[in-house]
């Protein structure tokens, strides 16, 4: 699985008196954000552009009724504290797949990667294959007060490790104190939804790191969800080089966008 340049994202407030102060981020080029923004008209112009870039192989029949229908996805997602959410589509043709990676390790190359390490190179070119994933950010309100982001961060881990099928982990990021919690979980697939009509194990995977705002009171909560799982190690990757780029203050040359979250190169 490989990516290539970054784009930056910034989380603005949607109403002043109602939401957390912005956030910046990157993310690696591959992932296509959904036309979140506060109005109808706005999500309409988006989602036009949006439908473009995820299938710029297609035409007007492919595009027009697409539209509307990420429109009404993005409306939805807004109305449940989703800043910012994207699809990202990866080339798997120069991967080599991994199926034997376990949970352990992949904690582990999550951790080690959010101290410094890189991500792998990745572009969406679907000819070779293609792995898929979801990724969201979304500010929830928390009690921590401005500067107890270590206080904050430790409640949070105390409370994902209760569950015994988290492996929650804490993680000193440039932008401060995060824990990641890490699932992996097993559907039944009945033999009416395969391909081969008969039933199968769907293996996904889901990594969701919580960082606490240093000006209180909220948590900015990226997560990563994939079905993917041979390509587990390159989305953690992909997560962890995410992490390194979080900033609560505004970079130089960063251009928070109005609205919700807007990739920009």
């Amino acid at each position: 699985m490989t990516t290539s340049a970054d784009s930056t994202s910034a989380i603005p407030p949607l109403h002043a008196d109602e939401e957390p102060p912005p956030l910046w981020f990157n993310v690696p080029d591959g992932f296509f954000a959904l036309p979140l923004a506060a109005t109808p008209e706005e999500r309409a112009a988006r989602s036009q552009e949006f439908v473009r870039g995820l299938y710029s192989r297609g035409d007007e029949s492919i595009w027009e009724p697409a539209a509307p229908y990420y429109a009404g996805v993005a409306e939805m997602m807004a109305d449940t504290g989703v800043s910012y959410s994207a699809m990202g589509l990866f080339s798997t043709a120069d991967a080599e797949a991994d199926a034997d990676e376990d949970e352990e390790a992949t904690a582990k190359a999550v951790a080690g990667a959010a101290e410094g390490g890189g991500v792998v190179e990745a572009r969406y070119e679907g000819a070779g294959g293609v792995a898929q994933c979801a990724f969201t950010v979304a500010a929830v309100p928390t009690d921590q007060a401005a500067g107890d982001t270590d206080i904050a961060a430790q409640g949070i881990l105390a409370a994902l490790s209760r569950e015994p099928h988290n492996d929650a982990r804490w993680l000193d990021l440039p932008c401060g104190p995060a824990v990641s919690c890490i699932t992996l979980t097993k559907y039944k697939l009945s033999p009416q939804v395969t391909a081969t009509g008969e039933p199968m194990d769907l293996l996904t995977g889901q990594i969701q790191v919580h960082v606490p705002f240093p000006t209180g009171p909220f948590t900015a909560v990226f997560t990563l969800h994939t079905a993917s799982t041979d390509y587990w190690t390159e989305f953690c990757d992909i997560m962890a080089a995410i992490l390194q780029t979080v900033s609560f203050e505004e970079p130089p040359g960063g251009h928070p966008a109005s609205g919700s979250a807007d990739a920009a190169d």
